[in-house]
């Protein structure tokens, strides 16, 4: 097998420019930077964001956005998922018997208009309801 022969796909190359190579081509002088001023200097950065002293826009604008650190239940209508009413005792790992969750669970709130009645059956800290 002659791997030797390969060559970019046609076109999709180009040369680079070369600056600074004599008024002729076309780029000579001033090396395509205008004349003078900030811009034209060697080692010229210019700071993200920057607007030429005006107030930048990130600047302008209000601070927004906080994310909670509390972690919020997951929760389970018990209307939808009957077999949850059906246990006789309530926790976290029971309701995994029945009800499959994600590994990252830790809290399960239930709802629904017979969760208050259930409140007897929770046995773990973990599962809680709308009623008291």
């Amino acid at each position: 097998m002659g791997l030797h022969n390969l060559q970019p796909a046609p076109g999709s190359t180009k040369n680079r420019k070369r600056i600074g190579r004599g008024q002729g081509s076309g780029t000579g002088k001033t090396s395509g930077k205008g004349h003078k001023g900030q811009k034209a200097r060697a080692g010229y950065n210019e700071k993200r964001g920057f607007e030429g002293g005006q107030q930048p826009l990130y600047k302008r604008l209000p601070k927004i956005g906080f994310t909670s650190r509390i972690e919020k239940p997951y929760v389970i209508n018990v209307e939808k998922i009957k077999t949850i009413a059906e246990l006789s005792e309530i926790t976290l790992e029971t309701i995994k018997t029945v009800h499959r969750l994600q590994k990252n669970v830790t809290k399960v709130k239930l709802i629904g208009v017979g969760a208050r009645d259930l409140v007897s059956k929770i046995k773990d800290e973990a599962v809680t309801t709308s009623g008291k």
